[in-house]
């Protein structure tokens, strides 16, 4: 950002504090949300995503990455060959249909 656009900012950050208008807002107090997962995703689907998760309304593609990670997780945790198999399968089962959703909202959103 160019200076005076720091400057315009931090004016109104400060005229906020002053007015009292960044008192009382939902999670005051506490640590920023972990968001880490974001950084590698365009700033409009992520937003979009945050959005919809705040409604409680996560697309497939997003509920599948998270059922990806939990069966890797158990993957990692698995003991013996027959759990790390079913392990597996299932971890490509959820790959496939997550691709299969990926693949969709790209189609979906392109011009």
């Amino acid at each position: 950002m160019s200076q005076s656009l720091n400057r315009l900012v931090e004016r109104q950050i400060q005229k906020a504090l002053a007015e009292g208008q960044l008192s009382g807002l939902s999670g005051e107090g506490k640590p920023l949300p972990d968001r880490s997962g974001e950084a590698f995703t365009d700033m409009a689907t992520a937003v979009a995503a945050r959005i919809m998760a705040e409604a409680g309304a996560l697309p497939e593609e997003f509920k599948l990455k998270k059922l990806l990670d939990a069966a890797k997780q158990s993957y990692r945790e698995a003991e013996g060959d027959e759990a790390k198999r079913v392990a597996m399968a299932l971890i490509a089962d959820l790959e496939q249909r997550y691709n299969i959703a990926v693949e969709a909202r790209r189609r979906f959103m392109a011009p």
